[in-house]
């Protein structure tokens, strides 16, 4: 896990913190995308005067994804560079982007929930496996990549014929 000894913090001002999630954490359920092995985690985190722990690095790693258009599996590099802000007493806006809130009082600052969530913003959601993917037949299923499938044509809704029959004209 990712953690902050905030003693040492207090002690030394700055501290790195390096680490490996797993792929396969169930801190990555429910997003949507998977790891291929860790994602590699290094941080330095400093005490600012006002109380506010600032956390800046970066992460990298192999996201696995569904392409958008076939649903194949693909996987792709990922970096990216981190930057948190933990604050003792959140005051305004609780939408500030990279703001977390943390309890001064406790030993350790956990950064395993916050990384996630910048994970989660930070990676692409409309991965496709190949800019020519062709996807899948929506009546049959079929992935167009591989060939064509055996559907045919529908027949043209009615309610376009007005459009059809204006550019005929």
């Amino acid at each position: 896990m990712l953690r902050v000894d905030l003693g040492q913090l207090a002690r030394e001002g700055s501290v790195v913190v390096e680490g490996s999630l797993p792929g396969d954490d169930e801190l990555w359920k429910d997003t949507g995308f998977s790891f291929v092995g860790n994602l590699d985690v290094r941080l330095r985190a400093t005490y600012a005067g006002t109380g506010e722990v600032v956390v800046r690095g970066d992460s990298s790693g192999m996201v696995r994804q569904e392409c958008r258009r076939c649903l194949d599996p693909v996987e792709t590099p990922f970096q990216r560079d981190l930057t948190m802000v933990f604050v003792s007493d959140p005051t305004g806006d609780e939408d500030d982007g990279g703001v977390y809130a943390f309890e001064p009082e406790g030993s350790e600052l956990d950064l395993s929930e916050a990384v996630r969530e910048e994970m989660i913003l930070a990676i692409n959601p409309y991965v496709v496996c190949d800019p020519e993917c062709r996807g899948i037949c929506p009546k049959c299923g079929a992935n167009l990549n591989e060939g064509t499938c055996d559907c045919t044509e529908d027949e043209v809704d009615p309610r376009w014929e007005a459009l059809r029959d204006l550019k005929s004209e």
